[in-house]
């Protein structure tokens, strides 16, 4: 009997001439974290060559199967991780460049994440000093007292800074409630909108939107509410059906599109996978004209729903856009649980994007909004902990993060993102590694795309007591072709370049990517 391998290279062999490529990048994050995010020029190329016997895993790429593009990876700017980002830079301003370099520099091949995917809130959360919206004015339905600069200053400063180091950045507004003086509440904290503001929050949506663009910031999405079905008297939260948040939408498509801003996407629901079926069914089978898709958290259900929703609407985007670590949390369990959840897993159920929540806090998880519950008990940990004397640290999500990040990440100056492909685990072993594999465009259509893998080895027998890491050896296959490498226990990102299918044909040889070998 063939082994899907066989029959892979028999029709790759049918289909193209065969090249040898060389894998050129390596990043890695161990589970002892000897390595952190660590870059590893191999010593002499990795080849692809003619294949042999497999490992005891099998990685098949499939680059003839291509699904959704990635946007990018990212976390929230609330006004804590401002204002702690803005502090340190006020404390120690060569840690603040070092730290928003590592995270957010695009530059290809530099010794950072490229983070480019900011969420943004409108107004308070249960991240802010302090209750406020843009209006406070009661009754204000022409909105002559909105001011985008009730936005503390410092959210724009950080933002303006991160801008700088990356040209690239999606920034993505969304509120945690309309002003209180809409809502049956009266305040901002619970409660559900009231049926005759549903027009005027459109607008006032849309002068966010505004605002955001007149201080710099082009948006590049807007979600109506954040967890619709969250009703917290404790911190800024709103309830609201997907009839209203779809009337919602449908008002603010229209204001959009009259005000020159057609190019900035509405995404729907923005709660947890538990309900992918339900609300953000419901509210595309009525409103979808108005949104490009939805999104989802982490708090409830399985990564596995969003495959629900996508097969109800598969040209719809999905977003992932909020998760957070646990402080006191074990790092090498988190690690596990991210990749196969959200960084290999969300994409692989046909998320564009992969956020977690604050970028930056203290090591408590503060400051908070005085009086919520929301992140109780040890706190809520962000990217990078920032400490009252200027030092910081990187965090497991940060770290889980930048190894999916780079892969996906422009080779170009200003050029695509990597797009999601086709990829298979086999052998003995397939169990013991979680892949996902992307193919990145070029600026010019003679260079040679980019392909990556990310690869999570967890093959730890942790189930045992102990931790005691099991290395594995595995072939990779690629247009008929094998290389070799054995994984340690953690994430691995592997890069090489080779020509676009249609240029396989032809042979072409871009002199400015690694050498490589014509086989017979």
């Amino acid at each position: 009997m063939r082994t899907s391998f066989q029959c892979y290279l028999a029709l790759s062999a049918v289909a193209v001439p065969v090249y040898s490529q060389q894998i050129w990048d390596i990043w890695q994050t161990t589970w002892d974290k000897s390595k952190l995010f660590t870059s590893l020029a191999p010593t002499s190329p990795i080849n692809f060559v003619t294949p042999g016997p497999i490992g005891s895993a099998d990685i098949v790429i499939d680059d003839r199967t291509k699904f959704q593009s990635i946007a990018g990876f990212g976390a929230s700017l609330t006004d804590t991780s401002a204002l702690t980002l803005n502090n340190l830079k006020a404390r120690n301003s060569g840690n603040y460049k070092n730290v928003l370099n590592y995270m957010f520099s695009p530059t290809d091949g530099a010794n950072a994440a490229g983070l480019n995917y900011i969420r943004v809130p409108i107004g308070a959360s249960d991240f802010s000093a302090g209750l406020y919206s843009l209006d406070d004015v009661n009754g204000d339905t022409s909105f002559s007292n909105f001011d985008i600069n009730k936005i503390p200053a410092y959210v724009f400063s950080v933002l303006r800074d991160i801008q700088s180091v990356n040209n690239l950045l999606k920034i993505h507004l969304v509120a945690w409630s309309p002003p209180g003086w809409m809502k049956d509440s009266g305040t901002m904290n619970g409660g559900s909108l009231k049926s005759q503001y549903v027009g005027n929050y459109a607008t006032y949506l849309l002068k966010a939107v505004q605002g955001f663009q007149k201080q710099g910031f082009p948006v590049y999405a807007i979600s109506i509410q954040n967890e619709p079905g969250n009703n917290n008297p404790t911190y800024p939260t709103c309830t609201m059906s997907p009839d209203v948040e779809g009337q919602i939408g449908s008002t603010l498509r229209s204001l959009l599109d009259s005000n020159s801003l057609s190019g900035v996407k509405i995404i729907g629901y923005d709660h947890n996978w538990d309900n992918a079926g339900s609300y953000p069914v419901q509210l595309m089978n009525k409103y979808g004209s108005a949104f490009e898709g939805v999104s989802f958290h982490c708090y409830a259900g399985s990564v596995r729903n969003q495959d629900i929703f996508h097969n109800a609407f598969p040209s719809k985007a999905i977003h992932f856009t909020e998760c957070t670590g646990t402080i006191g949390s074990d790092w090498w369990s988190d690690v596990k649980w991210y990749m196969d959840n959200l960084w290999i897993g969300s994409l692989e159920h046909f998320s564009q994007t992969g956020l977690m929540w604050n970028i930056a806090a203290d090591g408590n998880g503060n400051p908070k909004l005085p009086g919520t519950n929301s992140c109780g008990g040890p706190g809520c940990r962000p990217l990078v902990t920032v400490n009252s004397d200027g030092s910081y640290s990187f965090n497991q999500e940060f770290y889980a993060m930048a190894q999916a990040s780079k892969a996906i990440l422009p080779k170009d100056a200003g050029g695509p993102f990597g797009q999601r492909i086709g990829v298979s685990v086999g052998g003995s072993l397939g169990w013991a590694l979680r892949v996902g594999a992307y193919v990145t465009g070029r600026s010019s259509s003679s260079d040679w795309l980019r392909y990556s893998i990310v690869v999570l080895n967890w093959n730890d027998n942790a189930s045992s007591g102990s931790v005691t890491p099991q290395p594995v050896s595995t072939t990779i296959q690629f247009r008929g072709m094998q290389a070799k490498y054995t994984f340690p226990v953690g994430v691995t990102t592997l890069s090489w370049f080779a020509p676009a299918n249609s240029n396989v044909a032809r042979g072409v040889h871009n002199a400015t990517e690694p050498d490589v070998v014509l086989l017979n």
